[in-house]
């Protein structure tokens, strides 16, 4: 057999595999394969919630399907589920665009200051090793039962996440950058503008990510510990009354929230990183 007829030309009849059509498929396998193990998880919890399941202790996804069909139409025993979500999503925000915004100045200053760093390093830990529900109380005796409280607890999740990613982002500055924008003249100002926070900035969107999660589970803790509304209080009062259907009710509520917390922010990742070159591991994301 010559070497010819081993190597075939590339032709008309074997197309090469187009790369769009290829990463269609993938995505409709990954997403159907999604839907099945839904369907397989809910599907076994409804049944077995009326088999041998109590459901007065484990609800099932019928129950909790009417639940929110309820909340949404009829309303919730604290009111409009509208206005429940508006309140969270308020103390969540205000929590999470303060925490975000310290961290990120404390971090990069701490970041690039070792004598700023070595003075503040034990006071942090210490801070950040009080446990969040005992702070949760403080803020409600503090501030009250209003929505201060709720963003102080959510402040204090989203800062120490941040923190950290920022300070270690403005640690892994190439030094040689440094120096180079120093020897052409650049200020301290400018090498933190130009090239710190820049290089941070993929350290930074990465606690991004969860540090919304963690406003909003700051959010609901403070309305656990004490609130007037909310979606935490609207757990708090289905645990009370041993409503299992609204505890995951309520649950999926905030789910939701996060998942579209999520989304926006992974655009604006995409927007903000545009200037840097696609990584090999981009179609690995979680």
């Amino acid at each position: 057999m010559s070497h010819d007829t081993l190597v075939q030309p590339v032709t008309a009849e074997s197309p090469l595999p187009d790369p769009r059509r290829a990463a269609t498929k993938r995505r409709y396998t990954v997403w159907s394969i999604r839907v099945l193990l839904v369907v397989a998880v809910l599907g076994s919890w409804e049944y077995s919630a009326s088999t041998f399941l109590d459901p007065f202790f484990y609800s099932k996804p019928s129950l909790v399907w009417q639940k929110l069909v309820d909340w949404f139409t009829v309303g919730t025993s604290q009111g409009s589920i509208w206005e429940q979500i508006e309140v969270t999503l308020e103390e969540a925000l205000g929590g999470f665009v303060l925490g975000a915004i310290a961290g990120v100045v404390l971090g990069i200053l701490l970041g690039r200051s070792r004598l700023l760093s070595d003075i503040c390093a034990p006071f942090i830990k210490a801070a950040n090793a009080v446990p969040r529900i005992v702070l949760a109380s403080l803020f409600v005796i503090w501030f009250g039962l209003g929505m201060s409280s709720k963003i102080a607890t959510a402040f204090v999740l989203v800062f120490f996440a941040v923190f950290f990613n920022a300070f270690q982002g403005a640690r892994e500055v190439d030094r040689n950058l440094v120096d180079n924008a120093r020897i052409l003249g650049a200020s301290r100002t400018q090498v933190l503008l130009t090239i710190v926070v820049p290089s941070a900035t993929s350290w930074i969107l990465a606690s991004l990510h969860s540090a919304f999660g963690f406003a909003l589970i700051g959010a609901v803790v403070g309305e656990f510990t004490g609130a007037d509304k909310g979606l935490g209080l609207l757990i708090n009062h289905s645990q009370g009354t041993f409503d299992a259907a609204g505890i995951y009710a309520g649950m999926i509520v905030i789910t939701v929230l996060a998942l579209l917390a999520e989304w926006g922010l992974s655009a604006l990742e995409k927007r903000l990183l545009k200037w840097r070159p696609p990584a090999a591991g981009n179609e690995m994301q979680i």
